[in-house]
């Protein structure tokens, strides 16, 4: 006799209530981590710093560039895939953004298609190089990690690329510096509402698209997805396409928040895409996971950081607590239910 705690629906199917907690386990993390920042948050006149406004929209301005490349991070996860360029196709962008606005002349609006054009290509490539000739995401991710960085020192000279603002000669539009800025009175930051935005329509995507039942059923079972007609390879190189669109797209949202671009931006941000990814629940061997458990990842690591910053906390024990939040996550989905 099973002892699951197992009850049956009015659909006669019935519900395994562990599968249900470890669906939930991101939100269950959040909210933890949250009680424990309300808890251990440093106090000001009695008021709880971590609870203020400036604060809280602090920290999803803070996680919306990684948040940006953590959705993208899934799509290639769900198919049992991994990118580990898109910390360096950031920077690829944020220098790109930078010169073409300032050292070219260009607008906005051509600057940032170009830009994007540039991350969606070199996504699809190595989407290519992946699917079309069998070599491994990791393999040739890191490969395109290293030519991402030689690119973006290149398009630089090396150097940072700061960008000023004005109608003059080596100066950037105006507009573009609304992505530093917060709208709604000067409380919510525009990249948040990006990283909303684009949260929303990842999630519609993959709750309604035909392509998601493709990438799910290829991530669950390659070859078992293959004799069932899904076009495995266009699958593989489309999510890493995505990726690469979306890493260029936080490289432009990076560049509007500092007013710089640099070669090394965006180093170790993988990492931290990564570990948001599996702190949602996504399975690294993929067909498994959502773009809500990611954003909810992404949001428990910035409150993380955030109420270790406030407490003044080393960086080097940030970067041991983070790590040990990583491998509990990852450990967690080596007990989780297989069907």
């Amino acid at each position: 006799m099973s002892l699951e705690p197992d009850v049956t629906a009015r659909s006669g199917r019935k519900i395994d209530w562990r599968e249900t907690l470890f669906s939930f386990q991101s939100f269950f993390g959040l909210i933890a981590v949250f009680v424990a920042a309300i808890a251990f948050s440093p106090r000001r006149n009695g008021e709880i710093l971590f609870l203020t406004g400036d604060n809280l929209f602090n920290v999803v301005r803070a996680v919306s560039e990684i948040g940006i490349i953590a959705i993208g991070m899934t799509f290639v996860i769900l198919v049992g895939g991994i990118d580990l360029s898109v910390g360096a196709v950031l920077g690829l962008s944020a220098v790109g953004s930078a010169v073409l606005l300032v050292h070219d002349d260009l607008g906005v609006f051509p600057a940032v298609l170009i830009v994007l054009a540039v991350g969606l290509v070199f996504g699809l490539l190595q989407g290519m190089a992946s699917a079309l000739f069998g070599i491994q995401a990791f393999i040739v991710t890191l490969a395109g990690l290293q030519i991402a960085r030689g690119l973006a020192r290149i398009w630089s000279d090396g150097q940072g690329v700061a960008i000023a603002y004005g109608d003059g000669p080596n100066e950037a539009p105006v507009t573009f510096s609304l992505l530093g800025e917060r709208t709604f009175g000067g409380v919510v930051p525009i990249p948040a509402l990006i990283f909303a935005g684009l949260a929303v329509l990842a999630i519609v995507f993959l709750r309604t698209s035909a392509f998601s039942r493709h990438l799910y059923a290829v991530g669950g079972n390659e070859k078992a997805a293959r004799l069932s007609g899904v076009p495995v390879n266009r699958v593989k190189i489309i999510v890493f396409g995505i990726s690469g669109l979306l890493a260029a797209l936080a490289g432009i949202v990076h560049a509007g928040q500092l007013n710089q671009g640099s070669p090394n931006d965006g180093a170790g941000y993988e990492l931290d895409a990564i570990a948001a990814v599996v702190i949602g629940g996504t399975a690294l061997t993929g067909g498994r996971g959502s773009v809500v458990g990611t954003v909810t990842g992404a949001l428990l690591l910035g409150v993380l950081n955030n109420i270790l910053a406030l407490n003044n906390i080393d960086a080097n024990v940030q970067l041991l607590i983070k790590g040990l939040v990583i491998v509990a996550a990852a450990a967690l989905q080596r007990l989780r239910p297989t069907s």
